[in-house]
């Protein structure tokens, strides 16, 4: 207890000068308690209002993916030009050391492999696990028309509500299957159902034609999907575009950890998501980085 003596009687009350409330910066996130509103500030940089998510999640259907066979030794040296790093718990708890300190977007649904129908998934970690894992977001995968389409909205709105109890936000990821339309409508009505059902925040793929749409009518942010390895500057070329026209951000995995080097171009990426550089500066960026010794 602090000591009463010599205590001074208070002055300082400032009282022409009103109170600010500061409006947090995120889209869609104002209303919600300050415990959400940090978790998402740290996954998302305040300054740009964007993110650099590193994703190595894949492994939760696909097994030990090129790239993602040793993540001691080819992801964590990455670790430290993301913003935040999407994996599964297993993988937290084996390799990942609980000294580092970048916030962790824990996959929390998953139930088929690659061998069966992907669309059949269930909520696959319990809430009360994310909050022993000091967690910032759990993701959970969400299939507007797959073949269990109900059963993963129902994963989401479950992992929703057990999040707001806890404080953690749910991150929707929409998958969209081999006969299903990557088009404008089909991502507005995918991402629009994820915001409507209560997802903090949203990832989903880029598109050439309509992207903007997607996003003007989605009211919390977007992150776009690296998907399949492109060339390097197609890659930047497409997160740069997504920013553009209205992504908070990217969350790549084979674009970054399948590059000829990874570790420039993870920083490449940076620059664009961060900093608007256009993709030609940020590919050079990336030669750049590359043939350093």
């Amino acid at each position: 207890m602090a000591d009463l003596d010599g205590v001074k009687e208070a002055k300082n009350f400032h009282a022409g000068v009103p109170q600010k409330s500061e409006g947090f910066f995120l889209k869609g996130s104002n209303s919600l308690d300050w415990g959400m509103k940090n978790r998402l500030a740290r996954i998302f940089n305040p300054q740009s209002g964007n993110t650099v998510m590193l994703a190595v999640d894949h492994g939760y259907f696909q097994g030990p993916t090129t790239g993602l066979e040793r993540i001691d030794l080819d992801i964590l040296p990455l670790v430290p030009y993301a913003d935040t790093l999407m994996l599964t718990r297993g993988i937290l708890r084996s390799i990942v050391p609980p000294s580092m300190t970048l916030p962790i977007v824990i996959r929390a649904s998953g139930g088929s492999s690659i061998l069966k129908e992907l669309s059949n998934e269930e909520i696959a970690v319990a809430v009360e696990d994310s909050v022993r894992l000091n967690v910032s977001a759990m993701a959970v995968q969400v299939f507007i028309g797959g073949e269990y389409e109900k059963q993963s909205i129902h994963n989401m709105t479950r992992l929703i509500d057990q999040g707001i109890r806890a404080g953690i936000p749910t991150l929707a990821v929409t998958a969209v299957g081999t006969d299903m339309a990557r088009d404008a409508r089909y991502f507005r009505l995918a991402t629009r159902i994820c915001a409507e059902l209560g997802a903090h925040y949203v990832k989903t793929y880029f598109i050439e034609e309509g992207f903007e749409t997607v996003t003007s009518c989605c009211p919390v942010p977007i992150v776009i999907a690296g998907g399949k390895k492109l060339p390097e500057l197609d890659a930047l070329t497409m997160a740069y575009k997504a920013i553009q026209q209205g992504a908070n951000g990217v969350d790549m995995g084979r674009n970054i950890f399948q590059s000829e080097a990874p570790k420039a171009m993870i920083q490449a990426v940076g620059a664009v998501v961060h900093r608007n550089e256009t993709p030609e500066k940020a590919f050079q960026m990336y030669n750049d980085l590359k043939n350093q010794k």
